[in-house]
């Protein structure tokens, strides 16, 4: 078995091993397990649901979710089965270096920090667009600042302030979309509306809105609207007790699928016809949200509030958790010579102050949208640049542990000292790859039939080839190269099941 020492001097002195040390461990196992379950409940699925029901209709949208959250699993599953052993703060993207090639992880890196700023700078824009549904009187760029200065504020105070305000938001999430499952169940039986819905609009206007290319275009969707499930792996580096939480998130994502995103799926599909314009033409998050809309119809008026109401409580919980991810990601990348040494600065509590400082300014992107013409759609441009990230940081983690099981075979590691073993290895781990890279090609479809659009070519693909212009200048820079399985560092940091 080869050491740390041995294995920086066969990679050109490049440093592989995780430098997590001025990171504390403070989150609980409750805080893991409510942020797998309710993290990412947030203004994707309470309004692109709807988008997914008006393209595939409410049958068509169901496969597509639930073929999406088959995809997920084995993602997860590998993600579970490394992080627990090795809980490190740059998760994956420690594990690209360490089981690839450094230059996987340099790649990896920013593009998974891009990702998350994308994400941040439109939970800018779009809890300042919700707050003016009820007042108008402040200018959208006012509530943008507001915003940015307590998310700024509250990334400051530490990753438990992160865990127990993920926690709550997570909790008031998971109990408000239970509380409109049971609402739409009445609605549906003519207890509350005083109409008998039942499953009238599966039949008229149908299960399908666009047969197979409709299935098609929202398995990219669902895809998308995933997103942030492997935010556990990241969260691991910074957990009391990863060998009991991190099993236990890893399971509960998978759950989360099936009740949160097929329920919202199924009970819309019950509620509103596919084909209504309400799910295209509305000009708001908060009029074009499915839930919204069936509330509505139900004689429900204080519906829109209410669903504003949630909307503004996934957007804060979206926007913290940017903050971490982002400010994690990049303060990793720094500490392994990966981006400026100045962004590993920790306090004395173990905040990545000036990752997370850099994050948000870069998250100020935002204020172009308030520009218009071509500043507009030049933010919008730069927004879509990361829809084919997730598929790649999806594909990349099936590959880093087929690659971690390979070095642990090679140097004779039993898998049973893991304190976590993957589901249906190796077939699940290659099931994952296979299809995250077919999402890699085909994501962006849509762009080249029925017709070629040049522009949504361009915006569909171009982080390919930007990704393999990252991987392959670190590569020459730094002169690395792919670590063989006799060579990986499967030891550092790696816990032994008890």
């Amino acid at each position: 078995m080869i050491d740390l020492h041995e294995l920086e001097e066969l990679n050109e002195n490049e440093e592989v091993k995780v430098q997590n040390e001025d990171l504390q461990r403070k989150l609980k196992s409750r805080h893991i397990t409510m942020i797998a379950i309710g993290g990412i409940i947030g203004p994707g699925l309470l309004v692109g649901s709807g988008t997914a029901l008006s393209i595939a209709g409410p049958l068509g949208s169901l496969i597509a979710f639930a073929a999406t959250g088959v995809i997920v699993f084995f993602v997860m599953q590998s993600l579970g089965e490394i992080c627990t052993a090795i809980p490190v703060s740059g998760a994956f993207t420690d594990f690209a270096g360490r089981f690839c090639d450094p230059a996987l992880s340099f790649a990896l890196g920013w593009i998974y920090w891009y990702l998350w700023i994308t994400v941040l700078a439109n939970e800018y824009n779009a809890i300042s667009i919700v707050l003016m549904y009820w007042t108008d009187w402040i200018p959208q760029w006012l509530w943008i600042i507001f915003w940015w200065i307590l998310f700024l504020s509250l990334s400051l105070f530490g990753v438990l302030v992160y865990g127990e305000i993920e926690f709550w938001l997570s909790l008031i999430k998971i109990v408000a979309i239970l509380i409109y499952f049971v609402l739409a169940i009445l609605i549906d039986v003519g207890l509350i509306g005083g109409k008998m819905i039942g499953f009238q609009y599966w039949n008229v206007p149908g299960l399908f809105a666009d047969g197979i290319n409709g299935v098609a275009k929202v398995f990219v969707i669902a895809g998308t609207l995933c997103a942030g499930v492997e935010t556990v792996g990241v969260t691991a580096g910074e957990c009391r007790n990863p060998e009991r939480a991190v099993p236990r998130a890893i399971k509960q994502v998978f759950y989360r699928i099936i009740v949160f995103y097929l329920g919202t799926i199924f009970f819309i599909g019950l509620l509103i016809p596919s084909n209504s314009n309400r799910l295209l033409s509305a000009h708001s998050k908060t009029a074009a949200s499915p839930l919204t809309i069936s509330l509505q119809d139900a004689g429900i008026h204080v519906a829109a509030h209410l669903i504003n109401g949630l909307i503004v409580l996934s957007v804060i919980s979206a926007g913290i958790s940017s903050i971490y991810v982002t400010s994690r990601t990049l303060c990793y990348l720094a500490k392994t010579g990966r981006a400026p040494h100045l962004l590993s600065k920790t306090s004395r509590n173990g905040v990545p102050y000036a990752a997370i400082l850099f994050s948000n300014l870069c998250a100020s992107i935002c204020f172009i949208n308030q520009s218009s013409g071509g500043a507009g759609v030049a933010y919008t441009y730069l927004i879509n640049l990361s829809g084919v990230s997730t598929f790649i940081v999806w594909s990349i983690i099936n590959l880093t542990h087929i690659q971690f099981r390979r070095g642990m075979k090679s140097q004779g590691i039993n898998p049973n000292e893991l304190p976590y073993r993957a589901l249906f290895y190796p077939y699940g781990a290659y099931f994952g790859l296979v299809t995250n890279i077919f999402l890699i090609i085909f994501q962006g479809y849509t762009s080249i039939y029925p017709r070629f659009d040049l522009i949504s070519f361009i915006v569909s693909y171009v982080l390919i080839p930007i990704f393999f212009l990252l991987f392959f200048s670190f590569k020459l820079l730094r002169k690395t190269r792919w670590i063989g399985a006799s060579e990986m560092d499967v030891s550092s940091h790696r816990r032994i099941a008890s």
